[in-house]
């Protein structure tokens, strides 16, 4: 019952798109045949939306490819993880002030390492302040973004605006705090070692 209530819709659909010809030729649709093509459909329309959505809003077909994936990725962990994985793992994270400022912190610093690798032979102080110039640059950039969406959005006010201002507060401290204890690192290996008397 439910193959032919799929089939009638995909032959409905084949008809509404123009494959009325296609969809005569197979009066008697398969389970494997309708998923095939309920499969072809919905990638087509995916394609198309995603087409139209580029032409129309330039960047929002990002969003598309951004919807798209979040859902394939549901899929594929559902048998595991159970509906909407990733949905239910961010509503389970915590976005308090601290936790956020936390996670960034240890995302952006943690590229020290590759970013001092690539620049060996320079002033160990020039790239360490080099560095937090350009992870603290990113930070603003995007808390300025998502301070302008949010003021757009009219709800930057009250708890949300403390919130914000209070991440804002303790990544720029927690940046500082890095900056130091890697100065404090880089002097202490290059101070010279005192001859005993």
């Amino acid at each position: 019952m439910a193959i032919d209530a799929l089939s009638t819709s995909v032959v409905n659909n084949a008809q509404s798109t123009g494959n009325a010809s296609k969809a005569r030729e197979t009066p008697a649709l398969t389970a494997a045949g309708v998923e095939k093509s309920v499969r072809q459909t919905t990638a087509s329309q995916i394609l198309q939306a995603s087409a139209e959505v580029s032409i129309k809003a330039g960047e929002e077909s990002q969003a598309l490819l951004f919807k798209s994936a979040i859902s394939r990725i549901n899929e594929l962990l559902a048998p595991e993880f159970g509906d909407n994985a990733l949905q239910t793992a961010a509503a389970n994270q915590d976005n308090s002030a601290q936790a956020t400022a936390d996670r960034i912190l240890s995302v952006s610093t943690g590229f020290y390492s590759a970013y001092a690798a690539q620049r060996q032979g320079d002033d160990a102080e020039q790239v360490l302040n080099d560095f937090v110039g350009v992870i603290r640059s990113g930070f603003e950039q995007g808390f300025n973004e998502a301070k302008d969406i949010l003021k757009g959005l009219k709800v930057l006010e009250g708890d949300v605006a403390s919130g914000i201002q209070n991440t804002w507060d303790l990544v720029q401290k927690g940046y500082d705090e890095f900056l130091n204890k890697q100065l404090s690192s880089i002097r202490t290996e290059t101070e010279p070692v005192a001859k005993p008397a």
